[in-house]
């Protein structure tokens, strides 16, 4: 006998109407509604809605993967991780969005599109009412309540709320650069990073503060300009109670408190706490200067010097005395 999750009397299943089958069919489906995850991994205690996914989950600790990939030899846990993984081989993107028309190789990255036009936030958080578009954003968020980092590096025994965190991580060890630019070939450790650094040759700048009209070329660029207006600092430091505009400038401040410098020269085995900080520690050994002034040419090491210098030329005086207001 068929039936609609709107017909299932249960508040938790009232919205998706999708047709179903009586019995475990509607007990494995009315899990999506109600958020319940019965099943747990017994490695990592994860927990997940229906068995199926346990057992998939269970491949990550077992580390077998049968499933290779006959181009480049990669291997995978799942026939379904495979096939996703031979559209980069085969650049087929056979699916399409009816609303603008841009196409993917993924189910999944579709559905995840197509949120854009509807701007539906289905997923939402139990402990403060915030809402997400994606799952995945919701994982991200809750980390902020439980601040569970069962992710550790095994070279600095760093932790990571998500093991896609640790795998960035570790290029910080292995020092591989993969993605390479195709305009100056400077090369990059992220795909994220790469597109970042196209925008320096495209000058493209879409993101318009709605106050002042600077523009940016990322959004999140942009939400941490809008900062500047509404004076919101809502990252807090838990040891002295400081508060920041940006999370990157809590995570610099709490190098502070930990005393932690994990990044080392491999020159002179000088240690520093940013990685930022090593590599304009990496210029007094290479002598590069990669700043140049656009006005009158000049090269600085450092991008500080270059913004100090630039002063010179739009005569700029940003620092005021509090005595004589001068």
């Amino acid at each position: 006998m068929k039936m609609t999750c709107l017909d299932l009397d249960s508040e938790a299943s009232e919205l998706c109407g999708q047709r179903l089958i009586e019995g475990e069919n509607v007990k494995r489906h009315t899990l999506k509604h109600s958020n319940e995850k019965p099943h747990q991994c017994d490695v990592c205690e994860k927990r997940f809605a229906r068995g199926g996914d346990v057992k998939k989950h269970m491949l990550i600790h077992n580390e077998k993967k049968p499933h290779r990939c006959d181009v480049c030899e990669k291997r995978f846990a799942r026939s379904g991780n495979l096939k996703r993984h031979m559209f980069t081989h085969t650049e087929e993107k056979p699916l399409r969005c009816d609303v603008c028309e841009r196409r993917f190789a993924h189910g999944g990255s579709l559905k995840r599109h197509m949120l854009t036009h509807t701007k539906e936030k289905p997923h939402r958080c139990g402990v403060c009412e915030k809402r997400f578009a994606q799952g995945g954003y919701l994982q991200i968020h809750m980390v902020i309540h439980t601040k569970q980092k069962p992710h550790q590096c095994v070279v600095c025994e760093k932790g990571f709320a998500r093991g896609g965190y640790l795998k960035t991580h570790m290029l910080t060890h292995t020092k591989k650069k993969s993605h390479r630019c195709d305009v100056c070939e400077k090369v990059f450790s992220r795909r994220g990073y790469l597109k970042t650094h196209m925008l320096t040759h495209t000058k493209q700048k879409s993101h318009r503060c709605g106050v002042c009209e600077k523009r940016f070329a990322r959004g999140g660029y942009l939400k941490t300009h809008m900062l500047t207006h509404t004076k919101e600092k809502p990252h807090r430091c838990y040891v002295c109670e400081k508060r920041f505009a940006r999370c990157g400038d809590l995570k610099t401040h709490m190098l502070i408190h930990t005393k932690k410098k994990p990044h080392r020269c491999d020159v002179c085995e000088k240690k520093f706490g940013l990685i930022s900080n090593l590599k304009r520690h990496i210029l007094t050994h290479t002598k590069e200067k990669l700043h140049r002034c656009d006005v009158c040419g000049k090269n600085f090491s450092d991008i500080s010097n270059l913004k100090r210098h630039m002063l010179t030329h739009t005569k700029k005086k940003p620092h005021r005395c509090y005595t004589c207001d001068n």
